[in-house]
């Protein structure tokens, strides 16, 4: 038994750490001995903005009005909103523009971002597609950037940068925004070898040429979509000048919830395109692997390491063993603050409805507020 733990420990810590440190390396090193130049130039093809927008009453008029201040020539960019089935009056919004500044395409019942896109290709006119949600605000340049990127030949898609900004507007460094970085230079590494694996679903460009409708169940079009592009023998780039920017999660709640979403859309691909297995048809494939997959592999390999270090009990194991409880029980006390902290936030509303804290426009800000954030 002991002998099999052995074995099962080390594998799976050796695994983990090619997963999150060695496989950043290798790629380090790739880059060193063959990167691939992309040839740039500011180049102003005809271009598509596509929105989907389903329940985005609060903050939809002001990326519209994010479009129409982009740095490109507006009779070269179409502005399309998809509104897939919207139940607060993100519709009215939006037809006030339609026809004179936008176009818009309205369809029910609800179908996802999947479908909305899907629509969005009927009336789009654009060489480039630009794919876009409606909760973050674009860099004045930002298309600018992505196009550029097109006038190599061998390009299919490009990626834009989301800026994660905390409270006070600074770039987040801790938490979510650190991992978003490290995940962000993991894209720009891949990127400057062939082709970055998936790319930031709040802002990307695709040549409409090789958009081919996606199924309406697709979980990460901003993975199905890049993937299909590289099966189909272009690059897929990562242009760090084109920016978004949005805040992070507000709860630990809300990541967790997007992670188990990542989690189950990568199964998902793995199902709806299995030809990303084969090192024959995937030009990518020892970086999806190392990536992809070694991601969906992690938490069985951390089960792993703990069950075998539970028998395995003297010298370098023990500390081990200290290493892994330090480490779940500052995730749970991590888990606990957060708790504290909403229960505390809860305990405020009482004092908040006093009388002469609030009146009615105020209640009228807090719950449109409370509206948008949770747009």
């Amino acid at each position: 038994m002991a002998a099999t733990a052995k074995i099962v420990f080390w594998v799976s810590l050796a695994l983990l750490f090619y997963v999150y440190a060695g496989y950043p390396l290798l790629l380090l090193l790739w880059r060193r001995l063959a990167a691939r130049p992309v040839r740039r130039a500011p180049i102003e093809p005809s271009v598509t903005v596509i929105i989907a927008a389903h329940n985005e009453r609060g903050v939809i008029e002001a990326k519209i009005a994010n479009c129409l201040e982009l740095d490109y020539p507006r009779d070269r960019m179409q502005i399309v909103v998809a509104l897939d089935a919207p139940t607060d009056g993100t519709e009215e919004v939006v037809w006030k523009y339609a026809g004179r500044t936008i176009d818009s395409v309205y369809y029910a019942p609800h179908r996802g971002k999947a479908g909305a896109l899907n629509r969005a290709l009927a009336v789009a006119d654009g060489e480039i597609l630009v794919l876009a949600d409606a909760r973050q605000r674009f860099d004045r340049s930002a298309v600018r950037e992505l196009v550029a990127n097109f006038d190599d030949p061998s390009v299919g898609a490009v990626s834009g940068e989301l800026v994660l900004l905390d409270e006070a507007g600074r770039e987040a460094g801790g938490g979510v925004g650190l991992y978003w970085r490290y995940e962000k230079r993991l894209r720009a590494l891949e990127s400057d070898i062939h082709s970055t694996l998936g790319v930031t679903g709040a802002i990307y460009a695709i040549r409409r040429s090789l958009f081919r409708p996606i199924p309406e169940e697709t979980i990460l079009d901003d993975v199905a979509i890049p993937m299909a592009t590289v099966l189909a023998g272009k690059r897929v780039l990562f242009e760090p000048k084109a920016r978004a920017f949005d805040h992070v999660s507000a709860t630990p709640e809300i990541e967790y919830g997007r992670k188990v979403r990542t989690l189950m859309g990568n199964y998902q691909l793995l199902a709806m395109m299995p030809a990303l297995l084969s090192p024959r048809s995937n030009p990518v494939f020892w970086q999806f692997w190392s990536h992809k997959m070694g991601r969906l592999l992690a938490p069985h390999l951390l089960i792993a390491l703990l069950v075998s270090n539970l028998f395995l009990r003297h010298g370098v194991y023990l500390w081990a063993m200290a290493a892994q409880s330090a480490w779940y029980g500052l995730a749970v006390l991590g888990w606990a603050a957060t708790r504290r902290a909403e229960s505390r936030r809860v305990q405020r509303i009482p004092s908040a409805r006093m009388p002469g804290r609030l009146d009615a426009a105020g209640d009228a800000a807090a719950v449109n507020h409370a509206e948008e954030k949770a747009a």
